[in-house]
């Protein structure tokens, strides 16, 4: 759908992290690619903080999910109301208080993939002049749901990104395990049969 309305303007850092890609594909993509990151990776591991006052992953995840379901009720305001008040939010506030500590990193993952499915449904089924409909956001003006579909596609690439870093950053071993096993088996595999 977004393919066929002009490209509008976003901020730069989710500009580039989306690229020329399409940004409903993008959304639809983002809870495997999260699922494919954080695989082989313990509770404590998507726990830890990469440094002082920064996101865990499962902090990323559930700011992921919860940006998702404030998403949502704004494609939903914005598509049936005309000019509606969009309200901001203070995501730190959420990423303290709503406890993604206390929840599993892959239910963190289910709970974005399941709200986004909804959107995604939404979206295939608003007529074509619902995208240029706009809400007034109280820090950023006018936003439509087309700029909003390219500016959360960004969003998630630029937080997946994230992710991706920490787990290389922190835990490099990890991925690096889960590559080299097979292959230590294969060898291992291929050593036993030469000896029968």
């Amino acid at each position: 759908m977004a393919a066929r309305h002009s490209r509008p303007a976003v901020p730069d850092t989710y500009a580039r992290a989306l690229g020329g890609d399409d940004p409903v594909e993008a959304m639809a993509e983002a809870p495997d690619r999260l699922r494919r990151i954080i695989r082989g990776m313990t509770e404590k591991q998507l726990a830890a903080k990469p440094a002082p006052g920064k996101w865990s992953i499962k902090e990323i995840l559930a700011h992921l999910a919860d940006g998702e379901v404030i998403l949502g009720s704004r494609y939903r305001f914005i598509g049936a109301h005309d000019r509606p008040p969009i309200q901001g939010y203070d995501q730190d506030l959420f990423a303290a208080r709503l406890g993604p500590l206390n929840a599993k990193g892959a239910d963190l993952i289910d709970d974005f993939a399941m709200v986004r499915a909804a959107n995604l449904g939404l979206l295939e089924r608003l007529p074509d002049e619902a995208w240029e409909r706009v809400g007034l956001h109280s820090e950023r003006g006018e936003e439509s749901i087309l700029k909003l579909v390219y500016m959360y596609a960004g969003h998630d690439r630029h937080h997946i990104a994230q992710v991706e870093t920490i787990r290389t950053g922190l835990f490099p071993k990890a991925r690096q395990s889960r590559k080299t096993k097979p292959a230590k088996k294969k060898a291992a595999r291929r050593a036993s049969r030469g000896r029968r």
